[in-house]
């Protein structure tokens, strides 16, 4: 019997209010993750990647359509869904004058662990994450990689089915990134999370995904593995994501227009 998704989404949409009129950020997205896989989701900046990933950690409530996070309705039961989510942002949100080792225990306090079980648990992801001399230091005197990984150790700190991360190597050096790289596969490899990783690097996408949604406009424009892709879109799985191009038919203000949008 085939595992069932561990998040799905049906038409899921969300549209604001603006003094220009309605903007339709996402227009009915349908998305299907397993369990323990990395999913890709990409495309180019304003495309609605933040905005559903917003939607699907509950920070945002849909205009329409329904979805399912590890087991629980997004719109029902948003609580049920926090519990077994983490999310770690795009500029993250640890306070800067307060160690490493107090942010970790007020995440785990907000969890419902113990001061017990919050402090074994902070000794674990010391380890894992390498914060173990870190766990002394104020969290403004980290540097860029070293905050994404307690951004990282914050998310995972009550164990979480999904690890939700929003472009988590912006800004980062590329040793740093290639190092939180590898620390995205050893949490899926040893502990089996789902990672939901939106990005705009496509090498970012084609080094760790497993599968792909590639978003335009709000919706989904193509769907796949990085070599199915690599091969429908670029002529070849030893493409690079950055040589494939999708032609994207839409209505301009005057015409219809058909251009090639690199991803």
């Amino acid at each position: 019997m085939a595992t069932p998704p561990i998040l799905t989404t049906h038409d899921l949409a969300r549209t604001f209010e603006t003094k220009r009129g309605t903007v339709e950020a996402v227009r009915g997205v349908d998305i299907a993750v397993q369990p323990g896989e990395i999913l890709g989701f990409l495309g180019p900046n304003g495309a609605g990647k933040s905005t559903t990933l917003r939607m699907l950690t509950t920070l945002l409530a849909p205009s329409r359509g329904t979805a399912t996070v590890a087991g629980h309705d997004l719109v029902r039961e948003p609580a049920l869904v926090r519990q077994r989510i983490g999310y770690v942002a795009q500029s993250g949100g640890v306070a800067p004058d307060e160690p490493v080792r107090r942010e970790l225990l007020f995440q785990g306090r907000c969890y419902r662990l113990s001061t017990a079980e919050a402090a074994e648990r902070i000794e674990e992801l010391a380890r894992d994450l390498d914060l173990e001399g870190l766990l002394d230091r104020k969290c403004a005197e980290l540097s860029g990689g070293q905050r994404r990984r307690l951004d990282i150790a914050l998310a995972l700190i009550h164990r979480p089915e999904i690890l939700f991360l929003d472009e988590p190597t912006t800004g980062l050096d590329p040793g740093s990134r290639a190092d939180l790289w590898e620390l995205i596969r050893r949490i899926r490899a040893e502990r089996n999370t789902t990672v939901f990783l939106t990005t705009h690097y496509l090498d970012e996408a084609d080094e760790l995904s497993d599968r792909l949604i590639i978003v335009d406009g709000g919706r989904v424009v193509a769907e796949g593995t990085p070599e199915h892709l690599k091969t429908e879109y670029g002529g070849s799985p030893q493409a690079t994501l950055q040589d494939t191009f999708i032609a994207i038919t839409g209505r301009g203000p005057k015409k219809d227009d058909l251009a090639p949008v690199a991803l």
